[in-house]
């Protein structure tokens, strides 16, 4: 791996924490140099980094499950879930060097045959998924670059690496977890969403909100207002998706 390549990563991994982070809070807040610290002792501990993004989407939906009068201010905050979930995916990593060797031992085996057993879908079909949504993004991201690159094109691009590295710990997992992955994957396509909506002029989301209210009118009297609302921001989300050939990332879709 040339230095470039070790600079990107290593960059990639702080700037990926960073904006997870501020997302998650709902306000713009620099970290701080104890948090920068705390980063970088979970790239030197060889946390991967959708295992530590994991821990921080788990440590804000804990948070706001339980309200509180403080707001999360610190990455720190997320430390004690990003390390359960980095010993979580290591215990889910033992025995897969073994398995592929045939020097691992048996009961590691049966145990890990009966995990896969237990998948909504083969292995295989998950990562063709994972490979064919990750190939998506990348072509929407090469067909924005011809008119100019764009900050969509760029959470195109980020979210094509994270879906990347899914596939490579998916498959090489001992005993994969379809639960976990399909959590990874409603954070990610939650990420999508946001940008997709923020990279529209105020004309087409216009445009694309009365088309929706039209194709809604008939239904509206029949349902309460928060059914309402849910269900036009699923339909909403839905013919935008489908206008920028975007993929569905979960695994309900296979």
């Amino acid at each position: 791996m040339g230095l470039g390549t070790w600079d990107l990563n290593y960059f990639n991994y702080f700037t990926e924490i960073e904006d997870t982070f501020i997302r998650r809070r709902g306000k713009h807040l620099l970290l701080s140099p104890m948090d920068w610290a705390l980063i970088e002792s979970w790239k030197a501990s060889g946390v991967p980094l959708h295992i530590a993004l994991r821990g921080i989407e788990r440590a804000f939906d804990s948070h706001e499950a339980k309200p509180r009068k403080r707001s999360v201010k610190t990455l720190m905050y997320c430390h004690e879930e990003v390390e359960a979930q980095y010993e979580e995916w290591l215990e889910s990593q033992v025995g897969a060097v073994g398995a592929e060797e045939g020097n691992g031992d048996f009961t590691v085996e049966k145990d890990a045959k009966e995990d896969e057993a237990r998948l909504p879908f083969s292995r295989v079909v998950i990562e063709e998924h994972l490979a064919q949504a990750r190939d998506a993004l990348e072509r929407i991201c090469v067909e924005r670059q011809r008119t100019g690159s764009d900050d969509f094109c760029e959470t195109l691009t980020r979210a094509a690496s994270r879906l990347g590295k899914l596939e490579k710990d998916f498959a090489g997992a001992a005993r994969p977890d379809a639960e976990r992955l399909e959590e990874s994957l409603a954070k990610l396509e939650k990420m999508l969403d946001e940008a997709l909506l923020a990279s529209l002029s105020p004309e087409e989301l216009s445009a694309a909100r009365k088309e929706t209210e039209a194709q809604l009118e008939s239904y509206r009297s029949r349902m309460e207002a928060a059914t309402y609302r849910q269900t036009f921001d699923n339909l909403l989300l839905k013919r935008l998706r489908e206008q920028k050939s975007m993929p569905r990332l979960s695994l309900f879709y296979l």
